[in-house]
């Protein structure tokens, strides 16, 4: 992947009947402003499409909060009363908090919406360093590292294959995982446990399919990505048609053609922090 500083164009915003508004010129603004924009510039898009009650629940702010551009905070906007992390909106994620809800849990996960930068994220916890010796059945949960196909069925690689060349893409003794939450269907966002399902269950089952349940859920067309299938895969950039290749957590099911990619996490003492390399998998939704 190319982790160098790209400076990027910022098309003008569209209008409702798409058309776009003639009075906002093209400007250029390099990575990190971009990550900035890139959820503001969204957010009319998601409330015209989903409605008040949808947008509710998964608007976030404009920009990173003031806890540093690495620290990952809570967002439980619109579900401060039913979220287990409601009463940390905008406080920052620390892991003990995660491990403490991961025990009420049936299998020991426990997961969390978030913003990082000014975008959505999605952090889980997964008890992969209790479990990944222990014989691989259902309700016994662990980080799985599996081989990728693109939409077009063709094999891009192994998860491996990125992490033994980067290993700082990914800590499995963490016990932790962040992706990008915008889903690679439409760019609507994905969420853990917004919805009551099968699929939003409290249990887990092998292999990466959807059966199971402890999928992220995307409430606006169904997408569902299990956050403990590790695997390398590829997407596109809309704009240009550019491919890049990603390590992310797997399509489930739905009309998304391929997982959501993984933003590595730094941990600084208890605190979830994401590290700002590996950021090409931003521009499929650019």
């Amino acid at each position: 992947m190319n982790n160098m500083t790209t400076d990027r164009i910022l098309r003008p915003a569209p209008s409702i009947d798409g058309s776009a508004i003639a009075s906002q010129s093209v400007s250029i603004i390099n990575r990190r402003q971009f990550m900035g924009y890139s959820l503001n510039a969204a957010g009319g898009v998601l409330a015209v499409s989903l409605g008040t009650l949808g947008f509710a629940s998964i608007l976030l702010p404009p920009g990173g909060g003031s806890g540093g551009d690495l620290q990952v905070k809570f967002w439980a906007k619109g579900r401060e009363d039913e979220a287990w992390y409601g009463a940390q909106h905008l406080q920052a994620m620390t892991k003990s908090s995660f491990v403490e809800e991961a025990a009420k849990s049936n299998i020991g996960v426990s997961g969390a919406q978030g913003v990082w930068n000014g975008l959505p994220v999605n952090v889980t916890y997964v008890p992969h360093a209790e479990n990944k010796d222990k014989a691989v059945s259902d309700n016994v949960p662990r980080f799985q590292f599996m081989e990728g196909y693109n939409l077009s069925g063709n094999y891009v690689g192994h998860f491996e294959d990125m992490t033994d060349a980067e290993p700082e893409l990914f800590n499995p003794d963490e016990n932790l995982i962040m992706v990008f939450s915008r889903c690679t269907h439409l760019c609507c966002i994905p969420g853990w446990q917004l919805v009551s399902n099968a699929f939003t269950d409290d249990n887990w089952t092998p292999g990466g399919g959807d059966g199971g349940g402890s999928k992220l859920f995307c409430i606006c067309h169904s997408s569902r990505f299990d956050p403990t299938a590790l695997e390398m895969n590829q997407n596109t950039n809309r704009s240009n048609g550019q491919q890049f290749q990603f390590a992310g957590i797997r399509r489930a099911g739905g009309p998304a053609p391929v997982g959501l990619p993984l933003i590595p996490i730094i941990m600084n003492g208890d605190y979830i922090e994401g590290a700002t390399t590996h950021l090409d998998w931003l521009t499929y939704c650019d």
